[in-house]
């Protein structure tokens, strides 16, 4: 029942005076006390049980967030200061040495190489990456099948590194009968510039013939009233060239001549060093006539392997087949060794990561306002254009966000360069921080310089890793 004096619904209006002339509805005692404005979710404020509970979210989250904390603190925190007091010990530990390790680690040689290597790494993969992800994002939206285009490149990601360096170690082999970059190279370098037919042959050992600087030449000087006789050892069967014929016994004429020639007998016998009946002349030779040390004519031979310089008829004519006659094939190029393992490398990473770089500016150009671009195309601007001044500003803050991200990924690259450089001559020539950290401290079991060298890792990631961390709390701001 209600007071006719009281208002409906069981409150009554409190002084003006006492909450800056607003009035505030009193519950009259034994009506639904009202909601406190501190009260969580809204519920009326409780004595007893209900306010020791609101008085210990604290506790509460102390609970769940102590086994994280220990954890961190375990897993993170004493790693880091355990590796920065071991720094500054010798190789077992038990002494203390200062600052030699961090000396020793800017002045080895070893050491030296592998923080060049990581500069090479710092400086071009990140940014090949983020221009070729760059590129494919651009191209991706201008193409037709751009889902299968973006799952293609985006398919590295979804394998191992390890798996990534086996696959790469087959493509960079030495042998181009099993690589299949080293194949695609000597078959275009064939293509413009073919192997000599005779590459891999010696010539007849007791012919008085001599091998000098890969050319072969009579040992004396030949007589013009006899043929010059050059027999060839080592060819194999499909290799001889479809134009040969027999070789002439007796090449006819004036002047210095002679014959070059297969000096081997099917079915075996024969003579060495004499044309037997059978045996191929060598056609396409390029022979050389050389006086006083210059080469005065040259000439190459026939079907029948016979040549003959009819304008040289005094004496003291060396007789030399050219060096290019037995010029090895190209094979390729050595490609996991020497000073070009670390750019294969970084192909290899860059055919992992190009992917990555592209979804992430994908999702960056799909926020830019198409009215900006269109605008652009209206006042004349050309394509080049609106890509160099529209499009590449407004993604800015995601090519930053990618590079970044490329960074501490490299500073920290490792199971590649471990899995593409298994040898030890390859490794010093490949040679990055993270793999000299592990060489020195498991390896070779100094934990001094070993750890010294993940200080040194560690300071090179953090600031990257900062500023990366800060840029993004930013953009969250924002």
């Amino acid at each position: 029942m209600v007071r006719a004096s009281e208002p409906a619904g069981g409150f009554r209006a409190a002084p003006a005076a006492r909450n800056e002339g607003r009035l505030i509805a009193q519950p009259v005692r034994g009506d639904t006390p009202a909601p406190r404005p501190d009260a969580p979710n809204g519920k009326p404020w409780q004595r007893g049980r209900g306010r020791r509970r609101w008085e210990i979210p604290g506790l509460i989250t102390a609970l769940f967030l102590g086994p994280a904390l220990v954890i961190l603190a375990a897993v993170v925190a004493y790693p880091i200061v355990a590796t920065v007091w071991y720094s500054f010990f010798n190789a077992d530990g038990t002494r203390f040495v200062g600052w030699a390790n961090y000396v020793e680690m800017f002045t080895g040689p070893a050491t030296r190489r592998a923080i060049v290597n990581n500069v090479v790494w710092v400086v071009v993969a990140p940014t090949m990456v983020t221009a070729l992800g760059l590129v494919f994002a651009v191209l991706s939206e201008r193409i037709r099948l751009a889902t299968a285009f973006k799952t293609v490149l985006f398919m590295p990601m979804a394998i191992s590194f390890l798996a990534a360096g086996v696959t790469f170690t087959l493509v960079y082999q030495a042998d181009k009968d099993r690589g299949a970059l080293n194949a695609a190279i000597v078959s275009i370098h064939d293509v413009f510039k073919p192997p000599s037919k005779y590459y891999g042959t010696s010539p007849r050992e007791e012919a008085g013939l001599v091998t000098v600087d890969g050319a072969v030449q009579t040992e004396q000087p030949a007589v013009p009233a006899a043929p010059v006789l050059l027999p060839i050892v080592g060819l194999p069967p499909d290799r001889l060239p479809a134009e040969a014929v027999n070789a002439a016994p007796d090449v006819r004429g004036t002047g210095l001549r002679g014959v070059v020639w297969l000096d081997f007998s099917p079915g075996g016998g024969g003579r060495p060093g004499a044309v037997d009946p059978g045996e191929k002349g060598l056609p396409g030779m390029v022979v050389e006539a050389v006086h006083d040390g210059k080469v005065v004519a040259t000439t190459h031979t026939d079907g029948s392997g016979g040549f003959a310089f009819p304008q040289l008829v005094g004496d003291g004519y060396t007789v030399r087949l050219a060096a290019s006659n037995f010029a090895p094939p190209f094979n390729g190029v050595t490609w996991l060794g020497g000073s070009v393992v670390t750019p294969a490398i970084i192909v290899a990473y860059i055919w992992i990561w190009a992917g990555f770089a592209m979804v992430l500016i994908s999702a960056g150009l799909s926020a830019i306002p198409r009215d900006a671009l269109e605008a652009a195309r209206v006042d004349g601007a050309t394509e080049w254009q609106v890509f160099r001044r529209v499009t590449i500003p407004l993604v800015r803050p995601v090519l930053v966000v990618v590079l970044v991200t490329l960074v501490i990924n490299v500073l920290k690259i490792f199971d590649l360069v471990y899995i593409l450089a298994p040898d030890p001559v390859t490794q010093d020539h490949a040679n990055v921080v993270a793999l000299q950290m592990y060489q020195t401290a498991f390896a070779r079991q100094n934990t001094g310089l070993g750890s010294a060298l993940a200080v040194l890792l560690f300071a090179l990631v953090v600031p990257a890793m900062l500023y990366n961390v800060r840029r993004l709390r930013g953009d969250r701001d924002r």
